[in-house]
């Protein structure tokens, strides 16, 4: 079996967000589940995915913690899937269809864009005020000037996350939550976690993003798809974007590992069609034995 390392929502090295991908014989079947979870906690980083041909541009793939199997990952969708393009294992400019746990998802190239796992939906808000400053004092003591006009909200396109829009960039980056006090919260609300925003246009980017989910063993992550892709409903949910949107988020760069996810909303039928994806760079090629 092939093993790569790849660095995915970057062009270069050492940026955005490290996956490991495996990449199984056409044909093989998966080794054992247990020793999937062993080579997660090997690599040690926060998902491995473990590919499977299974036609020209089709491929099953699962993903592995350390501690064990989950349904899908969106950073470790677009490192696979790039991998896959940039060895020259997939015809450039060919869709893929990813056959996972939560079901078929198509992945389009150049960059590597993967379509939404699940309606995009509003869960609930946080109007409530004791709701409210349950999450300000989990997010590190946060006051209400603090916030941007916007609301906080929970929001799905397959897993919930609060999204909470801040007034400035310099608040977002100041953050520095309770990790005990964001998890407990995260558990009784039943989401990810909290994927904290700054919207400023003026950088070429739609918003800066910081994504907390301490619930998941994850106090922040660099680089998240599928919360970006919640933040870029509840964007068109308030009319900051439109139809046809195609934005670009700047994550990670409190974590020294600035990554860049793209995102388009378009409507079909009336329903909003979200993709996300990015570039990745491959950092390390190899063996298993």
């Amino acid at each position: 079996m092939k093993c790569y390392i790849v660095d995915a929502f970057t062009k270069v090295p050492f940026g955005g967000n490290t996956a490991g991908v495996v990449l199984l014989e056409k044909g093989a079947d998966y080794p054992d589940d247990a020793w999937m979870a062993q080579l997660a906690a090997e690599l040690r980083y926060s998902e491995t995915a473990f590919i499977r041909p299974e036609g020209p541009a089709e491929f099953t793939v699962r993903y592995f913690t350390p501690a064990g199997e989950i349904d899908l990952c969106g950073h470790a969708t677009i490192a696979s899937f790039s991998t896959l393009f940039q060895e020259g294992l997939v015809e450039a400019g060919t869709p893929c269809i990813n056959h996972t746990r939560v079901g078929d998802l198509e992945i389009l190239p150049g960059p590597v864009t993967m379509m939404q796992m699940a309606p995009a939906r509003r869960v609930g808000t946080f109007e409530n005020p004791e709701m409210l400053a349950a999450l300000l004092h989990a997010m590190g003591g946060l006051e209400a000037d603090d916030l941007s006009a916007l609301p906080v909200e929970n929001i799905s396109t397959g897993l919930p996350d609060i999204i909470l829009p801040v007034r400035d960039v310099a608040t977002l980056q100041a953050l520095r939550p309770d990790m005990d006090a964001l998890s407990a919260l995260s558990t009784r609300y039943d989401v990810v976690g909290v994927h904290a925003c700054a919207i400023d246009p003026t950088d070429g980017y739609t918003a800066h993003v910081r994504n907390f989910a301490p619930r998941f063993g994850i106090p922040e992550e660099s680089a998240t798809g599928t919360a970006n892709a919640a933040f870029t409903y509840y964007l068109f949910l308030h009319g900051v974007i439109a139809d046809g949107a195609q934005c670009a988020f700047l994550q990670g760069e409190a974590m020294g590992r600035p990554s860049t996810v793209l995102s388009t909303l378009t409507l079909q039928n009336g329903h909003p069609d979200i993709r996300i994806g990015g570039p990745a760079a491959i950092v390390l090629r190899g063996k298993l034995f």
